[in-house]
């Protein structure tokens, strides 16, 4: 069985800047404050935390709910 992805690479929707970052598996993250520009990144609508919004990757519990066909069970 293939793991989830524990890195993501996130890029700040202001400035640009990316960060590559090493994902939690049992919480979700929902503030990040970029370092280019100082803002705090926020999910967008409907995404669950902000490496599922600004990240190369989903969040690990996402990732897993597509490997395994599950619903998403994330940050619930």
């Amino acid at each position: 069985m293939t793991t989830a992805q524990l890195r993501s690479t996130l890029t700040c929707p202001h400035c640009g800047h990316r960060m590559t970052e090493t994902m939690p598996t049992d919480a979700c993250r929902f503030f990040h404050d970029c370092v280019g520009c100082g803002v705090v990144l926020r999910p967008k609508a409907g995404d669950c935390c902000v490496f599922c919004s600004y990240g190369d990757a989903p969040c690990p519990p996402i990732q897993e709910a597509a490997l395994t066909g599950q619903p998403p069970s994330c940050c619930g």
